[in-house]
């Protein structure tokens, strides 16, 4: 029985806390917003400005995107650095043979914030820190070994690991405990995260457009059958009333 019920609470567990304990670290809260179309309209230009050149999101085309976003359709000329069609799905404009750049392809990002949570990508978009050891120089504190390069590194700035010792074995080993800055970046800390967070909002989006209008419409649905279990009830006790 107690297999059973560990094995239910595996299934259900949110991605983000599992990709809290593969990386060791405690995730951030990412305190997104999928209703802040100002937000989602600034995640658009970040993302466009710093993550289509190597990553896609094939399952989004660019008419639905500005519409949804509210967006002037003489901005969405400017957005499709690979398409002249406005139903066309925005693909990346990375060559077929990226691979052999970061030692496998980047990945499309259409349903990331569905696969593994919206504070898993925060997090890991605010995890890099510096490493000699790796070929583009970091790694990051919520997915170690990475392939991608820092590329917000201009934005943040770098960060340095802070390591801790603790027992393992009876010996003491030291572990990545966290990250300090090491180098200033264009933006300040808290504008950082604000970038970040419009960022990660827009892929919560681009994971499902429909979103929004689904938890807006669940609301009235569930006033519905609210009110209509009030109905089936009074209609039930009027049927019974005879038998009882």
């Amino acid at each position: 029985m107690l297999e059973r019920l560990v094995l239910i609470a595996l299934v259900l567990l949110p991605a983000g806390a599992a990709m809290a304990d593969e990386g060791g670290v405690q995730l951030l809260r990412a305190g997104t917003d999928i209703n802040d179309i100002a937000s989602l309209q600034r995640g658009v230009r970040n993302f466009m400005s710093y993550c289509s050149g190597c990553h896609s999101l094939k399952y989004l085309r660019y008419n639905r995107m500005t519409a949804d976003l509210k967006m002037p359709e003489t901005l969405q000329a400017s957005l499709m650095v690979t398409s002249d069609k406005p139903f066309d799905p925005i693909v990346s404009a990375m060559p077929a043979d990226s691979a052999l750049w970061f030692g496998k392809s980047p990945p499309d990002l259409s349903l990331e914030a569905r696969a593994k949570g919206v504070d898993f990508i925060y997090s890991y978009l605010k995890g890099f820190y510096a490493d000699k050891t790796r070929a583009w120089g970091v790694n990051n504190m919520y997915l170690p070994g990475t392939a991608m390069p820092h590329v917000l590194a201009d934005r943040q700035g770098l960060q340095e690991p802070v390591f801790k010792s603790e027992a393992e074995g009876g010996a003491s080993v030291m572990v990545l405990a966290g990250v300090e800055p090491m180098t200033s970046g264009a933006l300040k800390p808290e504008e950082y995260d604000q970038f970040v967070r419009d960022i990660v909002n827009f892929l919560d989006y681009a994971a499902e457009p429909v979103k929004a209008k689904r938890q807006s419409l669940g609301i009235y649905v569930t006033l519905f059958l609210l009110v209509f279990f009030v109905f089936a009830y009074l209609l039930k006790k009027e049927y019974w009333k005879d038998v009882h």
